[in-house]
Order: C-alpha cells, then structure tokens, then sequence
C-alpha cells in the first residue's frame, strides 16, 4: 500500500482541532476588542473607569488575550493538524489533548481574571500570578506528552520541518516559563506572590523570558505555521529544504542570546548589554532566510498571488515578518534605541509583528482549515476573504504608521533641551502631542477588528455549509470565458 493511500485511511482527531479553531477565533475577537477599548482609553481618559476597567488592569487583559488567547489556541490547532496530517496517524490520546483544551481556556480566565482584579506579577507577557503559572505548567507538560508521542508512533520516516519549529516552540517556551515563573507565594490561600529574583537579575531573567516569548511563541510557532500553510496553499514544495534546515538551527540558537537589548542604559553590565545588541543583530539573517524560503515557495505559482486572498494573507503576513525582523535589530542598537526606547515606536514595531506576522498568518491558516474541518467544499465566500484583507492591512498601515511618528516624535521632545540647559518640553506637553496619533491608532484598531468581524461571519456561514451561488457561478463563467 502507497504511503499516500495510507494516510487518506487514518481517522484523524479533528475534534479538539475544530475546538482551538473556534476558540482562537472567539478570543482573537475579545483581544482585538479590548485592544480599541484601551486605545480610546488613550484619546478619552474618561472612559478609564476605576478600579476594574482602568488602562493598567485592562492593557494586560489585551496583550495576554491576543498573545496567549487568539495566538496560543491558533498554534494547538495548527500543531495538532499539521502533527497528524505529516505523520499520518491520530494524536496520541484524545482524552489528553481534550484536557489541553479545557485547561488552556481555564488558564486564560483565571489570568484574565487575576488581571482585572489587580493581581499580577508585573512583568512582561507573564503578568498571571503564580497559581495560574502552577496551571499552565501542568497544561503545557500533557501538550508536549501529546505532541511528542505523536511524532513518536508517526508512520513517516521522514519529519517535516514544520513539526521541528513547533517542538522548539513548546520545549523553549516550557524552559522559559519554569525559569521566570520562579516565585514565593505569600500564602497557600493568598494570590499575591514575589519573584525569586531582584533587582537587575530579575530584569534579566524577565528580559531573557520575554524576548524569547515574542521569539519562540510568536516566532517560532507560527514560522511552523508557514512552513506547513503555504506550501499547501500555493500547492507548491518548500522552495529550499535545505535552508529551512538552516533557518531553523540558526534561529534557535541565536534568539535565546537577544534578550538584554531591552535593558540598554540600566545597571545590566555593559558586556550583557553589547552580547544582546550583538546577537540581535545577528538575527537578520536567518529571520530573512525564512522569509525568502517562504515567499520564493510561490516560484511557479505567481498567479495564485493575483487570484487568491488566502496566500496574499500569506505572502503580506510573510511581508510583516520581514519588516519586523529588519526594525527589531535596528532598535537593538544603542544608539537607535536611546531614542526609541519607552516611546511608541517600540509600540508600532511590535503590533507590526503582532497584526501583520502572527495575525495575518494565523487568519491564513485558519482560512484554509476552516472548510476541511467541517467538511466543507469550499469557504461561503472568497471575496468575504479579499474584503477580510484589504480592511485589515490599511488599519494596519494606519496603526504602524501613527506610532512610528508619534515614538519618534516623543523620542525627540523627551530629549530636546534649551540653551540654558534644560528641557525644552514638559511630559505632560509631549503626551499632549501624541492625541491625534493615538486617534489614529483607535481608527485603525478599528478596521482591524472589522476584518475580524468579517472573517467571523464568513466561517459561520462555511460551517453551516453555505455557499455564495452568485459568487461561486460568476467565477465559473469567467473562467469558461
């Protein structure tokens, strides 16, 4: 029996894939909403409603909800198809891989919840406190039991690429938690906890932690995602195997240094600080490998690009990465981030990652698994989908633009001094300066959650099995013509 023929008889577990389906959908939607929320915050200080829905309880609500929420169930679903589609076997236990579902979603309110009461650790993406750390810890062990036993009992000799990036990411990510999550609760009933480190080790632990969050959760992930996505799409092999291989190897190993670049002009030795401008540096190289790997995948498939909205949302997701990974070593740099840092600029540069990269990626996945997992024959509409991308890459655009001019612009006044020595602008006069910016931003928060909105009402009507005849029999005649 052909390889091939076996693997179209395996019985795959699609059910907990359509659950972190529906599930990155519906938080995607809560993120991007709390996102307008806490930007219109910004242009209306009224609507910061003490104590429950201020800016600081209600700002990790939206990070953690896009990140953990809409980006985390996005990656199980797309690890757990891809892992048994390049197998060609059944997850390993379906009891277990139901549990990492139920358990993920627990760990999200309970840190949602921690949030909006007013417990949190305080630091960057790993602001939950330590009883919902204890929780995600046991969650994330029963994910790699599955992933890996999965890939353990596969059929194929051969494992493909895509499953290398999403091992890194669950085996890295594991090690980051476990090391900054390091923390002496005040009591067994109490919520509060303090970290296990102080001063400029907790900084760097944190910093080590955090990058590598955006690195191997945000990064690595979802370049699984890619390697996976878009080769199907354009029906096309991965243009270089063998640079995959590199990029992969290059990328693990050099992100993992980045982390000090965050902590330029602080009590952080010198050293530490030039090893993580270095490393980050570095980076571009491979970062640009994977996306070149990826773009040049379309290499006699061109035209797909022209007609399909499904690999556009790949190509201009593979666009972002591009982008971001060429501006976050330039910040790295001393001199650049003496201006950029604390400013909107660093803002602009990671909701460029977060809307184009991760998100853009993630709605072309989701685009193509929504009608195999239900078992449709196509999606309701592919114009539903154009319109999905165009609302969404102009309030992108808006957003990226409005912060890089606003994080200059604050940079620049933060540091403008008179001729007698002293600062020519208040803070006060330069957060007065950033208003139109940040309506700006709220615009295109907004077209960005309206992109979303459409994808919503597109995936309900595929899972009902609608079809839009009149679209569907337009391009059938067009292409008779």
């Amino acid at each position: 029996m052909s390889t091939a023929n076996t693997l179209e008889k395996v019985n795959y577990n699609y059910d907990v894939v359509r659950l972190f389906t529906l599930a990155t959908v519906f938080w995607g939607v809560v993120g991007f909403a709390a996102g307008v929320f806490i930007a219109l915050q910004m242009v209306f200080p009224g609507l910061n409603i003490e104590p429950f829905l201020s800016f600081g309880r209600l700002r990790p609500v939206h990070t953690s909800a896009v990140i953990f929420a809409f980006g985390g169930n996005a990656l199980f679903a797309t690890s757990y198809y891809v892992v048994q589609r390049t197998c060609g076997v059944r997850l390993w236990n379906d009891g277990l891989a139901k549990f990492t579902f139920w358990g993920y979603q627990a760990f999200i309110v309970m840190a949602a919840l921690g949030y909006v009461l007013g417990y949190t650790q305080g630091k960057e993406y790993a602001e939950p406190e330590w009883y919902a750390d204890l929780w995600l810890t046991i969650v994330w062990v029963c994910y790699l039991a599955v992933y890996m036993m999965t890939i353990v009992k596969r059929r194929e000799p051969h494992l493909y690429v895509a499953n290398w990036f999403y091992l890194a990411f669950i085996i890295t990510v594991a090690v980051l938690h476990l090391g900054n999550a390091l923390a002496l609760p005040v009591g067994m009933f109490g919520a509060k906890s303090y970290s296990a480190f102080a001063g400029v080790q907790s900084a760097m632990i944190q910093w080590w932690y955090g990058h590598n969050a955006v690195g191997f959760f945000l990064t690595a992930g979802f370049l699984g995602m890619m390697y996976y996505f878009v080769p199907k799409q354009a029906n096309r092999p991965v243009y270089s195997y063998r640079l995959s291989i590199v990029h992969f190897w290059s990328l693990i190993f050099i992100y993992i240094w980045a982390g000090p670049h965050h902590l330029h002009y602080t009590a952080l030795p010198n050293w530490a600080q030039t090893l993580g401008m270095t490393f980050s540096i570095m980076l571009w190289m491979p970062s640009w490998g994977g996306m070149i790997n990826g773009v040049m995948t379309l290499s006699g498939a061109w035209h797909k690009l022209r007609d399909d909205p499904i690999i556009q949302f790949m190509i201009i997701a593979l666009a972002f990465y591009g982008m971001s990974t060429f501006e976050g070593p330039l910040m790295s740099i001393r001199a650049v981030n003496s201006l950029s840092h604390y400013t909107d600029w660093t803002i602009g540069h990671v909701h460029s990652g977060a809307l184009g990269w991760v998100g853009f990626i993630t709605f072309g996945a989701l685009y193509y698994m929504v009608p195999r997992l239900w078992g449709r024959e196509r999606l309701y509409s592919t114009k539903l989908v154009s319109m999905h991308l165009w609302i969404a890459t102009i309030g992108i655009v808006f957003y990226i633009a409005a912060m890089w001019v606003s994080g200059i612009m604050q940079g620049l006044m933060w540091r403008s001094y008179t001729e007698m020595g002293f600062l020519e602008y208040s803070f006060v006069e330069s957060v007065m300066a950033m208003k139109p910016f940040y309506a700006i931003r709220v615009m295109g928060g907004l077209l960005y959650l309206t992109g979303a909105l459409v994808m919503v009402y597109n995936f309900w009507r595929t899972i009902r099995g609608d079809i839009n005849h009149k679209e569907y029999d337009m391009t059938k005649q067009q292409g008779a013509n």
